[in-house]
């Protein structure tokens, strides 16, 4: 159940990104569209890095969505099994999804614990306005996959599509 008063007939989760506190809100859904429809990152770095996110928040919309363009079942099934580290040896994962995902991770959970040698690894696989790219989504999915989940809009709503580098999401 919502945990806002969501007007009769309307859906929550278009409610709390369009109609409550539309100053902000409105916004904020434009950032997020933009994370989908301005992102330069390949398709399955995007999915690798968000789906990871969507298991740190436990998002169900962003759990359950998938591109009809993007990876297939098993990529996703790889990241949310959590044998990241495995799929990225056996190659089920390449080393920037691996490294996207793993960036999504950390960035989520122990940000000030990316050291040197992780940005290394970073480094070593992403030019700079990636990364800064990569970064911009992720904060995109972890607050507002979370707002999602806090004001329990996530299970009730249908997402709308949006179109990531041309591609239906």
């Amino acid at each position: 159940m919502p945990r806002i008063a969501v007007p009769d007939g309307q859906d929550p989760l278009m409610h709390l990104w369009g109609g409550a506190a539309p100053g902000l809100s409105v916004p904020a859904a434009k950032f997020s569209d933009a994370v989908y429809n301005r992102s330069t990152l390949p398709l399955g770095e995007m999915e690798a890095a968000r789906i990871t996110i969507a298991q740190i928040n436990d998002c169900n919309i962003c759990r359950t969505m998938r591109s009809p363009d993007g990876p297939d079942e098993s990529f996703y099934e790889t990241l949310l099994g959590g044998d990241r580290e495995v799929a990225a040896q056996d190659g089920r994962l390449s080393e920037r999804e691996a490294l996207a995902s793993e960036f999504a991770e950390r960035f989520a959970t122990d940000h000030v614990g990316m050291d040197d040698a992780f940005w290394e690894r970073l480094h070593g696989a992403f030019a700079d306005e990636e990364l800064v790219e990569l970064g911009l989504c992720v904060s995109s999915w972890l607050a507002f996959g979370r707002m999602n989940r806090v004001f329990d809009v996530d299970g009730l709503c249908r997402v709308p599509e949006a179109h990531v580098g041309g591609r239906t999401v």
